[in-house]
């Protein structure tokens, strides 16, 4: 799905607002968002004040996912797996991972619930590798990782709760993937748009992924504005009576 973004704004002195946010969209001139603009513009907690305004506040996990091998901004659609602990042996404890991994297609972030478990590390370089060959951006973790000094190498982002030397085999696999799951009471479908960075880890479901990017490009927008008056030395009170925003 591709977005459509205004290039030009009419910044008026009125709070910020939903009626004042239509006012500075100018439809005969626009252009498509795409996941590299909001690559380069967007970030986790603007998106997340984005959804809160429409009354979506359950949007980001309320656990540690930390960036593990790269800062940098993670933005794709959702590729979901889900895990379970495992205590016995099988004959291929690997085939559905395999097989999700293989399913990835460009700009797909691997999503991992698995519950919070620290029972092993459920990926590392090998995946890291194989997922980017199909197009996969990222991965976030409901668990642990490992090779992570290998996957910094790579720069490729990964986002977990923790590190863990052991290997997932006979200790977790998946059990379904391209399904809906959850991490910490969020709920993450296949092809939702999911941004993480340093803040945190946020999904957009799809249902209001136009209205809710739209938001928070137009929001980026005017805290630039803001941001440009406070430093020119405006009081913090008068640029939010001013702007709406803080």
């Amino acid at each position: 799905m591709q977005l459509r973004v205004d290039v030009t704004y009419y910044f008026s002195t009125a709070p910020f607002t939903d009626r004042n946010l239509q006012m500075t969209r100018i439809d005969d001139m626009a252009n498509e968002i795409t996941i590299a603009m909001m690559r380069a513009s967007l970030y986790s907690a603007v998106v997340c004040d984005a959804l809160d305004s429409l009354g979506l506040r359950n949007q980001s996990p309320r656990v540690s996912l930390s960036p593990r091998a790269s800062d940098s901004l993670l933005v794709g659609r959702c590729m979901t797996t889900l895990w379970t602990d495992m205590y016995h042996e099988i004959a291929n404890p690997y085939e559905l991972e395999l097989k999700a991994v293989d399913s990835c297609q460009p700009d797909d972030v691997m999503i991992c619930a698995a519950n919070g478990s620290m029972h092993s590390a459920l990926w590392g370089e090998l995946l890291s590798t194989a997922s980017r060959n199909a197009g996969c951006v990222g991965v976030i973790i409901d668990g642990a990782v490992r090779d992570i000094a290998k996957i910094r190498e790579m720069d490729f982002p990964v986002f977990a709760r923790g590190a863990s030397p052991y290997d997932s085999q006979n200790r977790q696999r998946v059990i379904e993937f391209g399904i809906p799951v959850e991490i910490a009471g969020v709920r993450f479908c296949p092809g939702d748009l999911v941004f993480a960075d340093l803040d945190g880890v946020v999904v957009v479901p799809r249902e209001v992924e136009t209205e809710a990017i739209q938001r928070a490009w137009d929001k980026v927008h005017q805290e630039n504005q803001v941001r440009d008056a406070i430093r020119a030395g405006m009081r913090a009170t008068e640029a939010y009576e001013q702007f709406g925003i803080l």
